[in-house]
């Protein structure tokens, strides 16, 4: 350009310029103001493009946080009413997810105004959403016989008739059911993080709760959090364990676990599960198939007044009777129970179908200086268990769901209605040794959203406890005594089977996503619990039956 520019000056300044050398500069001079406009038309396609990119990659962004906010909106709906399932939660991201490319991001302020928020109690501190959510219960419960319970009821000690407990009902008014959680949901990296916080007031309530004032106790009931990373993921804390059947994978949140829509707090009879400190892998290879390994909080668990121990051994310096859970706290343990389990969940004609199974290692252990010895002597039993469960969505909002477990020591899975395992003298009678006590149970039911604001259900429940005793013949021990569980002379509160068939009707008075629902839960049961052994003439089964009467209101 310089050349061409002194060529055009050198030209100009001659007086006696040549007319050929004028039209030659003349082309000259346009061609250098055609590169020129070039140059800026390329400058400005390539400052278009910049723009373009940084709009694209803004509204990536975008998206990507409007996914989480869906997921966290869904995670909190779902904890506090059970009614959101992975399609809709699928169908909420793709919906979100649809925007054009090359429109302008908006910002936080557009989007709520846009788009409504799903739990308006939902707030931000730096990345990470917290969503508060539960219910306000006033809770009314009526039983045939005193259990001396009130929201939660103890299966395992329903009184007999051949008491004056048998003979009195009981009336109870309570908002100790009410439930108050924190879903708190981020993201790091390639990592998405959960944290789950629920309590509710079935605490330990002191003796004179119901007095005056009625100051129930709050509890932490689930305290978790959660690491999704990829198709692996991560779970620490307190969490329902992987032996309490779902309903959709392997997922920890309360409403894709099949505890059926009781008001009593107990559950079922039929429903085996814990709440218990734990650590969990997981692996979900596709959207179908998932599978891990849980480390569950051990407990040594017999129940009061339901197991007998040798005699030379019971108390003393051998003192078995501190070494189980028979209402301690401090008990020994070999190590944690070891809960396998693999899940599996797709679509027949559309219905969802759910089917899994699950596998329990659980120990016990005793430490006992045999009769003549001054040296301590260990001795362990190992036990197992394996659990199935299946839900289908049989026909349009209606579902049948069932559960079943088989085990050796699994039974404070079975709503500690029964012994983990017992102690029984050897054949010289100067030694013991540990013996798990067969159990089992399941429960079968259905769902039906009969109208859009009207639920029913119905399930049927038991568990089975098997006998295992032996004749006490250790140091000081009377004639023909027995010891063990379920033997000759053993009290009405050995538990050989328990059963109970419940029907629940839930209506929806008023429901708005901004401003929460208010329900009527209503629950009847019928419940019998027959022991091992019974006295001459006593019944042989005790027998309770049991309503109650919620008005809820549901956070939104």
């Amino acid at each position: 350009m310089g050349i061409i520019s002194s060529m055009m000056a050198g030209q100009t300044g001659a007086q006696n310029a040549d007319p050929g050398q004028s039209t030659m500069i003349n082309e000259l001079k346009n061609l250098r103001d055609a590169m020129t406009e070039q140059q800026k038309s390329m400058a400005e396609q390539q400052k278009a493009m910049a723009e373009q990119q940084s709009q694209i990659a803004a509204q990536q962004r975008e998206i990507e946080r409007l996914r989480q906010q869906v997921s966290t909106q869904s995670q909190a709906v779902s904890a506090k009413s059970g009614n959101v399932s992975p399609q809709l939660l699928n169908t909420a991201l793709t919906t979100n997810g649809t925007s054009s490319s090359l429109a302008p991001p908006r910002t936080d302020a557009a989007i709520q105004e846009t788009q409504p928020k799903e739990s308006p109690l939902s707030f931000r501190i730096g990345g990470a959403d917290f969503t508060p959510g539960g219910f306000i219960d006033f809770e009314n419960v009526f039983r045939t016989t005193n259990t001396g319970n009130a929201a939660t009821t103890s299966f395992n000690a329903i009184p007999f008739s051949t008491t004056s407990a048998g003979h009195l009902t009981e009336f109870k008014s309570t908002a100790q059911y009410s439930r108050i959680n924190l879903t708190v949901t981020d993201k790091f990296g390639a990592n998405n993080v959960t944290g789950y916080l629920e309590s509710d007031f079935n605490g330990n309530d002191a003796a004179t709760v119901f007095q005056t004032t009625n100051p129930h106790t709050l509890r932490l009931r689930l305290y978790w959090l959660d690491i999704k990373r990829g198709k692996w993921e991560f779970l620490g804390g307190q969490s329902w364990g992987w032996l309490t059947p779902n309903r959709n994978g392997l997922s920890p949140v309360p409403s894709d676990l099949a505890t059926t829509v009781n008001e009593d707090s107990n559950i079922n009879v039929g429903v085996h599960h814990t709440r218990a400190a734990q650590f969990r892998v997981a692996y979900h290879p596709n959207d179908h198939w998932a599978m891990g390994v849980a480390l569950e909080n051990p407990d040594q668990f017999v129940g009061a007044n339901t197991v007998t121990f040798p005699n030379a051994f019971a108390l003393g310096v051998n003192n078995l009777n501190g070494q189980f859970d028979n209402g301690n706290l401090g008990i020994p343990s070999v190590s944690p129970d070891i809960i396998s389990k693999i899940a599996y969940d797709t679509k027949i004609a559309g219905r969802h179908f759910h089917a899994e199974t699950a596998g329990l290692f659980t120990t016990a252990k005793v430490a006992v200086e045999p009769t003549g010895s001054t040296a301590f002597t260990s001795h362990t039993a190992i036990g197992g268990g394996v659990e199935a469960a299946a839900n289908i969505d049989l026909f349009k909002r209606f579902r049948l769901l069932a559960n079943g477990i088989y085990s050796d020591g699994a039974g404070r899975y079975l709503i500690g209605t029964g012994p983990q395992a017992v102690v029984l003298p050897t054949a010289t009678g100067t030694n013991v040794r540990v013996s798990m006590v067969h159990s089992g149970g399941g429960l079968a039911g259905f769902e039906a959203q009969v109208t859009p604001k009207s639920l029913l259900a119905a399930y049927y429940g038991g568990f089975y406890f098997q006998r295992n005793f032996a004749l006490d013949n250790t140091a000081g021990a009377k004639a023909n005594t027995f010891v063990g569980y379920g033997g000759p002379g053993s009290g009405n509160g050995a538990n050989r089977a328990l059963q109970e068939a419940t029907i629940d009707w839930i209506q929806t008075f008023w429901k708005n996503p901004q401003y929460g629902a208010v329900l009527l839960n209503t629950q009847v049961s019928y419940l019998t619990r027959a022991p091992w052994v019974v006295a001459p003439g006593a019944p042989k089964n005790a027998h309770l039956g049991m309503s109650y009467v919620s008005l809820r209101y549901v956070l939104p």
